[in-house]
């Protein structure tokens, strides 16, 4: 790691702090992560040896290269979900994977069943309408069984829209439309909870969870909760400190005009590492135990911060961006958008080192 580069630090014991939590808000049900996308963009081998080691036994990804790859990863025993199912040409690689297809259409379990497929799950829309089967298409399914071939339906599942909003009238409208659609496959475990699910009512899981943003410390309703430790903490150095007169522009498009003067930090880091552009004017960096305003826009490589009560700071110094004291869901909030966002917007050039053993 050069002094030049931003780093991510991912703290595994907190992981596991946050998997513990959603096992517990999961009551008797079983939780399988959801890790899809890198682990949230987090880096997936060491995120699912952590969770492997803390006993999850089930995973989701979304596509079939990452159940290919998390399967490598793993070896034969847990159980691996892909979401994107059984799409065209895909069933050989699955099987040769062992991978369970989440299949979405009538055409997908035709698809599954014609190259030998046997187990698999079924995502049956409950109003999303997003993948999964229509619910009148699930109940001529469990009506007339000759049209699921040799396919065992081993989960039914479902996913939650408004999970993150608590007691939107979404969340029991999908509950009770999900309650009958289990019913049609009654020796098939069932899945509906996400991480808002999990924390808004245990029986949402049935059960099976499938946390996702809060393993990675997000809050289950889009804002902090003390209960969630931080996984991930963005720092970047500084790399100048200049004296800005009053009058004068910082940065791009000369958004920001000093009111007065100003001591800034110039800091190693912008939107090519993940840093979304959005959170300037209205984000911060923490420095020495005060959050500092970020001045004018941020750019591909450099973010502007205000350090003038802060005479002792220097090249060199570390400005975290990201972590326990700029939590995940304020920074989302800062950028007008969403933990998931910015998990999944940091950049490979950003170093990464991993806290805590792998498992």
């Amino acid at each position: 790691m050069t002094a030049s580069l931003a780093r991510l630090t991912i703290d595994l014991d907190a992981l596991a702090a946050n998997h513990a939590l959603a096992r517990r808000q999961a009551g008797a049900a079983e939780i399988a992560p959801v890790v899809k996308a890198d682990a949230y963009g987090l880096g997936v081998a060491p995120i699912v040896r952590r969770l492997r080691a803390e006993g999850a036994e089930r995973f989701f990804v979304a596509r079939l290269d990452e159940g290919v790859a998390l399967r490598r990863i793993l070896g034969p025993e847990p159980t691996l979900y892909v979401f994107d199912g059984c799409a065209p040409g895909a069933a050989p690689r699955l099987m040769q994977a062992s991978l369970t297809p989440v299949l979405n259409s009538l055409e997908q379990i035709g698809d599954w069943t014609a190259t030998g497929g046997g187990d698999g799950a079924l995502h049956i829309d409950t109003g999303m309408n997003r993948l999964g089967l229509r619910m009148e298409e699930a109940e001529a399914l469990a009506h007339d069984p000759r049209r699921l071939g040799d396919l065992s339906v081993s989960l039914v599942i479902s996913h939650l829209a408004c999970a993150s909003t608590p007691d939107h009238p979404m969340t029991q409208v999908q509950a009770e439309a999900f309650s009958q659609a289990r019913r049609w496959f009654p020796n098939a475990r069932a899945s509906l909870a996400n991480s808002g699910g999990l924390f808004q009512d245990p029986a949402l899981a049935f059960d099976l969870g499938r946390p996702g943003v809060c393993l990675f410390g997000g809050g289950p309703f889009g804002e902090p909760d003390p209960r969630i430790s931080p996984v991930a903490t963005l720092e970047a150095p500084i790399l100048q400190i200049r004296s800005v007169p009053a009058g004068e522009s910082i940065g791009y498009g000369a958004s920001f005009v000093a009111p007065h003067s100003l001591s800034v930090a110039l800091i190693a880091a912008g939107y090519a590492d993940g840093v979304l552009r959005s959170q300037s004017p209205a984000g911060y960096g923490w420095l020495r135990g005060a959050r500092r305003r970020i001045l004018g826009r941020i750019s591909m490589d450099l973010i502007a911060i205000d350090v003038s009560d802060d005479p002792a700071a220097r090249p060199g110094d570390m400005v975290e961006l990201l972590g326990p004291n700029l939590l995940l869901d304020d920074v989302a909030q800062t950028g007008g958008t969403v933990a998931y966002e910015i998990l999944t917007s940091l950049n490979r050039r950003v170093a990464r080192q991993w806290r805590g053993a792998a498992g």
